[in-house]
């Protein structure tokens, strides 16, 4: 799935904004904490801003799993993505023989 670009630049805006530096400079590949130097309760922080900004929450055990700008992206997509239609229980008809002319 490509990663929809206006959920990667609200993060990435509001990631810049929190650290106040220019969001072209925070690239999906940059760890929260090595490289944009988040410790763990401004990433706390930071993950808050973004529950409040796609209007869901983010499970504590779902913290761990987001190491990186494009983990966070794609953890947003995943739950903002609707889910797929459920899909009834294909019908099965029977067969009538065909009654051969003869």
């Amino acid at each position: 799935m490509a990663p929809d670009a206006a959920i990667a630049d609200r993060i990435r805006t509001a990631l810049a904004h929190y650290l106040k530096r220019d969001a072209s400079t925070i690239q999906p590949h940059h760890a929260l904490r090595e490289d944009l130097g988040l410790d763990s309760m401004a990433t706390i922080e930071l993950l808050f801003r973004i529950e409040e900004a796609f209007d869901f929450q983010i499970p504590d055990e779902d913290l761990q799993k987001l190491a990186t700008v494009a983990d966070v992206i794609a953890y947003v997509e995943g739950r903002l993505k609707p889910s797929p239609p459920t899909r009834a229980a294909k019908r099965t008809t029977k067969r009538l023989p065909v009654k051969k002319k003869g």
